[in-house]
């Protein structure tokens, strides 16, 4: 345990960034599964609405690259390979 009052103080910042980031995290990969449940035709509700499901994702995608949770060029390629996915099941239909 920290003795010293910066490193309590720092301590207490890494606790709340890391409650920050996990939350964001989560948020994230749970509207990718939503997504990806509904392009997997797991959930019959969901295969109609690709496009909503599909923003969320990007959204959520986005704010944690701009959180700095995740890399910019992992959002993009996750972005991406979403977005294809989605073009795909589109067309299969």
């Amino acid at each position: 345990m920290a003795n010293i009052k910066s490193s309590e103080k720092a301590n207490r910042q890494r606790v709340t960034r890391t409650a920050r980031n996990v939350a964001q995290t989560t948020a994230m990969r749970t509207a990718i599964k939503k997504l990806r449940a509904a392009l997997g035709g797991q959930s019959k509700a969901g295969a109609k609405n690709l496009g909503p499901l599909l923003k969320s994702a990007v959204q959520a995608i986005d704010k944690a690259a701009s959180k700095g949770v995740i890399k910019k060029g992992t959002a993009s390629r996750s972005v991406s390979r979403l977005t294809i996915a989605v073009s795909s099941a589109g067309a299969a239909k």
